[in-house]
């Protein structure tokens, strides 16, 4: 059914994962008038915001994240007491890998200068404060922190387009967009128009398209974005018997990571009970519109680490469920939020490149991006020089890091 309503908006929003439903929100709760447009279904598993699990976490090499990571956490909060229900489960984090990696002692740099409690343990002090449930290498270290927790990506998502549409908002899902163009007739703006040939006219437009994001800025400004599709698998393994509570979140059990090769992460038992979930944190270029779905990831390094850290613990056979999902990365992996420029200077403002470790910050980045739309620019003390889009102008590498790359390319058959 064609939508018969009013075709003039302050903004419309292109995509409607995490980001884009997140800004709507902030939107239409500062009382612009709104529309979120989504390609597919609302809550489809073609992208990069759905599933059962991502995690939070302040503990970041770069330490320009501290700030969204800080502000999201309490936009979490705020944000499920308007709905009244929970997505965000707390839990420690604990990240891991050899003394000297260069990645996991910048985490221990970003807490300190931060000033975020911390504590960090040789292999003999984790084994003994994880009760045996973890273990490391003798020359390894690892880093607690109390700010961890387990989101629920769909019902999050969910979560923001409900309060979306509660505070005024229209919702339009199954609404590919063809082109945005500038609206040279009327008092300025850009057209937004559909495949099915609907046109809609904001005063202000952004583009959160996600895996999709480079082919739609191509059509519309004639430039590459730098962002590349990746599809990624999942893996949930079986916690062996007897062992289940041992790592269930109610026990206290964290979200981790793990530097070094291969870069590995997980979330304690949740979503399925008596499975844990561990992944590498890599994948393979795809196009999104011809996605290979599958065959999955190389798994004998995987097993191995899930053998030596958890104490035999969980069952290393194979993964006994697998989830595919899309990443869309940066060269750097930094995102990008940024007005296109060009002809369409502020009117149009970007957001891409956030999969891999994003969608915990969904709540500050969808602020970040109302303001940059109906501001010109965005307050909360976040250094956005970090995620200009002109950075890679300079540099095709992007924002320059003293440590290695963490996602692995190719890691997947």
């Amino acid at each position: 059914m064609e939508y018969s309503g009013d075709h003039r908006f302050d903004v419309i929003i292109v995509g409607a994962g995490v980001m884009g439903s997140s800004a709507a929100y902030q939107l239409a709760k500062r009382g612009h008038k709104t529309l979120l447009l989504e390609q597919f279904d609302f809550l489809h598993h073609r992208g990069s915001s759905h599933g059962e699990s991502r995690t939070i976490r302040a503990t970041y090499p770069e330490d320009y994240y501290y700030t969204m990571v800080s502000e999201s956490a309490q936009l979490w909060a705020q944000a499920q007491s308007e709905i009244g229900y929970k997505v965000h489960f707390p839990t420690q984090q604990f990240d891991m890998g050899p003394k000297d990696q260069r990645s996991l002692l910048s985490v221990v740099a970003t807490c300190r200068k931060h000033g975020l409690a911390h504590r960090v343990m040789d292999s003999k002090t984790v084994s003994e404060y994880f009760s045996g449930r973890i273990n490391i290498p003798e020359n390894w270290i690892g880093v607690s922190t109390d700010l961890g927790g387990v989101i629920k990506p769909t019902k999050a998502v969910s979560m923001f387009q409900t309060l979306a549409l509660k505070n005024g908002a229209v919702l339009r899902d199954n609404t590919k967009v063809a082109n945005i163009k500038k609206d040279g007739e009327n008092e300025g703006g850009v057209i937004v128009s559909t495949v099915k040939g609907e046109k809609f006219h904001g005063k202000k437009c952004i583009v959160t398209a996600g895996a999709w994001i480079g082919k739609l800025v191509k059509t519309v400004a004639g430039i590459e974005f730098p962002v590349e599709p990746l599809e990624t698998t999942v893996c949930y393994w079986r916690i062996k018997e007897g062992h289940e509570d041992k790592f269930a979140i109610d026990s206290e059990f964290p979200t981790f990571a793990s530097y070094g090769t291969p870069y590995v992460y997980g979330t304690p038992s949740l979503e399925y009970p008596g499975l844990i979930k561990v992944a590498v944190h890599g994948g393979y270029l795809c196009d999104p519109d011809k996605r290979p779905w599958g065959p999955g990831v190389k798994l004998e390094e995987l097993k191995e680490w899930i053998k030596e850290r958890f104490g035999g613990m969980v069952d290393t056979e194979g993964p006994v469920a697998t989830q595919l999902c899309m990443y869309s990365m940066t060269p750097d992996e930094d995102f990008v939020i940024d007005f296109l420029g060009g002809e369409f200077g502020k009117d149009v403002v970007v957001g891409g490149g956030f999969s891999g470790h994003g969608f915990k910050m969904a709540p500050a980045v969808g602020r970040i991006l109302a303001e940059l739309a109906t501001e010109g620019e965005a307050g909360g003390g976040v250094e956005m020089k970090q995620f200009s889009l002109r950075r890679f102008e300079e540099n095709p590498k992007g924002n320059a890091k003293e440590y290695p790359d963490q996602v692995i390319l190719g890691s997947c058959l």
